[in-house]
């Protein structure tokens, strides 16, 4: 009687989509964030305009003041979220180890919980954690790191020095020789939440370029 020949082993991709799905979406959504980046900082103001010194003079009260920021704050919003980015990126630069610290964290968020899929879970150390336990643990991770090391001081001063400088700008810059759409107007206080609404679009969209790896992986 003939011996059936041995079977071969037949390895399949599924390791090697699941692997590859947290790095398509987070290739996606840096993407599609560099791309929305992009499109708004096409649209700020022109940096001479906003620093014409023939524009600058002593607010006449608290009240001109105010009103003086908000209407800069509606025509150099652009300019002004490119202004602190900068402060916050010059800060970090200045400190390496917090700007490590700051990437391995989120690095961590990336690949352990928002652009990882749910199945199969995380194993680390030889145990299986939930998308629950994964949160919970990634949340007093970034607790400990923005309260109990440099990271948070450094965040926090930037953020602080930067609105200083757009207050003292706002409050400074004549607005009077400014034009600003009443269609634009309107869409700004429609939106009060612009600079970080391309961060869903942005998600949304890796999440859209991934489900297809995802959806392989758990069929």
């Amino acid at each position: 009687m003939a011996s059936s020949p041995p079977l071969l082993p037949i390895t399949t991709s599924e390791s090697t989509t699941t692997s590859a799905a947290p790095t398509t979406a987070l290739r996606a959504f840096i993407t599609h964030l560099a791309e929305t980046s992009r499109r708004a900082l096409d649209h700020r103001r022109p940096w001479l305009e906003m620093i014409d010194r023939s524009s600058f003079s002593r607010p006449e009260s608290t009240t001109d003041a105010l009103s003086r920021l908000r209407k800069n704050l509606s025509y150099f919003k652009i300019n002004y979220l490119a202004l602190l980015a900068l402060v916050l990126a010059l800060s970090l630069l200045s400190n390496p180890l917090s700007l490590l610290t700051l990437a391995a964290l989120l690095s961590a968020w990336s690949l352990l919980y928002l652009f990882r899929p749910s199945d199969p879970p995380l194993v680390l150390l030889g145990r299986s954690f939930s998308d629950r336990e994964t949160l919970g643990g990634l949340v007093i991770v970034t607790v400990v790191v923005i309260f109990l090391t440099s990271v948070g001081s450094i965040l926090i001063s930037a953020l602080m020095a930067g609105a200083a400088l757009v207050s003292v700008h706002g409050a400074l810059r004549v607005p009077e020789d400014l034009f600003l759409d009443e269609a634009e107007t309107t869409s700004s206080a429609a939106a009060p939440g612009g600079f970080l609404s391309f961060l869903g679009g942005a998600a949304s969209s890796a999440a859209a370029s991934a489900a297809p790896v995802i959806a392989v992986t758990r069929v």
